[in-house]
């Protein structure tokens, strides 16, 4: 099955994004940057807002994450899945990138505007937790933060969060940086993210945490 088309809707602002219940803040040494699922397949069904500005806000933090060392992980769902590894997705979504892939083969990439880097770690990705079956966790070490980023919020951002929460990795929610299907399912992964397991906030809040190097733009 397809993805439905998604309607344009605007980011909130810092004024717009649920009250939390702690007061962490970003450590550059102690946390990591997820961009999360930004291939071309699951961009495809926006038209138009909140994409460019999410995407602009994911370049920031992941160029400054890089300038103070801050681990950049992504995760991607691979093209094509084995029906036994894609499991029970396929009940709820059906083959997902694997059904277009042969019209356009390039729908798993990460959208050019984000395409990882040198130093950067890509993650497959099986299920909507970055940390299902896969290394994630000992990946990130001895970092107990984790600023997500990406699509969708309530779904693979949300459960993402979650998981990180149930792993003592304190997860940050870049609410700004972060689309879904409308602002409904948007607000609503901020606000269980907020009063449930971490921090939710906007990408001047984490850029301004974060040292930039001289002449460097913020």
């Amino acid at each position: 099955m397809s993805l439905p088309k998604i309607r344009p809707y605007p980011l909130p602002s810092a004024a717009d994004l649920p009250a939390g219940r702690v007061d962490w803040r970003p450590d550059p040494a102690r946390a990591a940057l997820l961009v999360h699922d930004v291939q071309r397949y699951f961009l495809a069904p926006y038209e138009g807002a909140p994409i460019p500005q999410m995407v602009a806000n994911i370049a920031r933090l992941t160029e400054t994450a890089r300038q103070n060392g801050i681990p950049v992980f992504y995760t991607a769902q691979p093209g094509r899945q084995p029906a036994a590894d894609r499991g029970l997705l396929t009940e709820f979504w059906g083959d997902g990138i694997g059904a277009v892939i042969d019209a356009d083969p390039r729908a798993a990439d990460i959208v050019d505007e984000l395409a990882p880097q040198p130093g950067d770690t890509v993650l497959a990705k099986w299920r909507y937790s970055a940390f299902q079956r896969s290394t994630f966790r000992e990946q990130l070490g001895s970092r107990d933060q984790l600023l997500i980023t990406g699509v969708y919020a309530h779904i693979g951002c949300q459960a993402t969060a979650v998981e990180a929460f149930m792993r003592d990795v304190r997860p940050f929610l870049v609410g700004d940086a972060v689309a879904d299907f409308d602002w409904p399912r948007h607000y609503q992964a901020c606000e269980y993210v907020a009063q449930r397991c971490g921090v939710v906030t906007t990408t001047a809040e984490v850029l301004s945490t974060l040292p930039v190097p001289a002449g460097a733009p913020r």
